[in-house]
């Protein structure tokens, strides 16, 4: 109330409260937190590097579990520090990534439990039911490790093409994260206010969840403009490898085409010579293959400890000699002494599956009295995939 001028107690009190509130409010109730950290353009950067890199990454992931994975265009938001206890009231799984190559920093994922349960038992040969919510053990966290080690890794080479540089990262390392407990607060960026990019994970009918990435501001912005501002020789070169790869993949298809043609009628006369268990090719060689080998990464003693666990499991190789249709009938009339004739001929190449996926092409060979597969060839990722679909 107005007396000759002056204000009222009541009034004074009211200015002095939405002056402390407006204080304790750095953004304003009508200011956009994001954009008082990175610009519009800034944040649409963010998001296609997220885009590009995770997008390859569903595919990758989409191998190893078997099932259909899709991983939505992310949405870049801002979080304060001090804010991450009510945005993960719960613990949650982190995933720890470092870039050691091409870019300088740190990021946190961050999953739900039950998601981080039903990848785990994914890949470790499951079918992904989880009944009930239980503490992660040392096997299942070792399992969401080389998970996301796979998918970091495409995702870095996604970012080699995005950015034309080689970009690298060390083996992710995961742990369980209580933002309450002061122990997991070194896992967490130092900076007051974070990056959030949130992406909508779908993993067949099993998951429809978000995970989550925090970057440090300094990292997410180095990214973006190395993105931005990238120089123009760099831009020219990239155009020009990719127009040079295009021209090697048509002339190697076309090659292929012309020597797959030339050989096919030399194939089919050499295999009604050929007696069971006789190499494919004359002068053929069985070589060994060479596989990357977890001895040489420097892991911590106790993460040495999950990968030789999970090295240890059990895995189905069986060799598939061919296969044939046949109608119920036919089936029927089946007795001691009837003979399917398979859809392969002798001497061709048998197929060798691990867990009823094919990895491998190898020829029949006698071991005293046993049956066994000489491995004369290691079916591609492209191949493997294709099988998939």
């Amino acid at each position: 109330m107005m007396n000759d001028g002056m204000l009222s107690q009541d009034e004074i009190d009211a200015l002095l409260t939405t002056d402390d509130e407006a204080e304790n409010e750095p953004f304003g109730e009508d200011q956009d937190q994001t954009s008082m950290i990175m610009s519009d353009l800034e944040k649409d950067a963010l998001g296609e590097i997220g885009n590009i890199s995770f997008g390859s990454s569903a595919t990758t992931l989409s191998t190893l579990l078997n099932q259909k994975v899709d991983i939505t265009t992310p949405t870049i938001s801002i979080i304060q520090r001090n804010d991450l206890e009510k945005e993960f009231p719960h613990p949650h799984v982190g995933v720890e990534v470092k870039y050691t190559e091409g870019f300088e920093g740190v990021n946190l994922f961050v999953l739900k439990p039950n998601d981080a349960a039903i990848i785990a038992d994914l890949m470790l040969g499951g079918e992904g039911k989880i009944e009930e919510e239980k503490p992660l053990d040392d096997i299942q966290m070792s399992a969401i490790q080389e998970a996301m080690n796979q998918m970091m890794g495409t995702a870095a080479t996604s970012m080699s093409t995005v950015f034309s540089k080689r970009v690298d990262i060390s083996p992710p390392s995961t742990m369980m994260i209580d933002v309450s407990d002061e122990s997991s607060q070194q896992y967490i960026p130092d900076d007051d206010v974070l990056i959030k990019v949130s992406f909508q994970l779908k993993i067949g009918e099993l998951v429809d969840s978000n995970i989550m990435q925090l970057l440090p501001t300094d990292f997410a912005k180095e990214m973006v403009d190395g993105l931005l501002n990238a120089p123009a020789e760099q831009e020219a070169a990239a155009t020009q490898e990719q127009v040079v790869e295009q021209d090697n993949n048509n002339l190697n298809r076309e090659q292929g085409y012309m020597s797959n043609n030339a050989n096919q009628s030399i194939m089919t006369e050499e295999r009604s010579s050929r007696q069971l268990g006789e190499p494919t090719h004359a002068g053929a060689t069985a070589q060994t293959a060479t596989f990357s080998t977890f001895d040489e990464v420097n892991l911590p003693q106790a993460e040495k400890r999950n990968l030789d666990m999970l090295l240890d499991i059990p895995l189905q190789v069986t060799v598939e000699l061919g296969r044939t249709k046949r109608a119920v009938k036919d089936i029927l009339e089946l007795s001691s002494g009837s003979i399917l004739e398979l859809d392969k001929l002798a001497g061709e190449p048998v197929d060798i599956h691990v867990n009823n996926k094919l990895i491998a092409q190898g020829e029949v060979v006698v071991i005293d009295e046993n049956f066994g597969v000489r491995v004369t060839d290691i079916i591609s990722q492209s191949d493997r995939l294709n099988k998939l679909k």
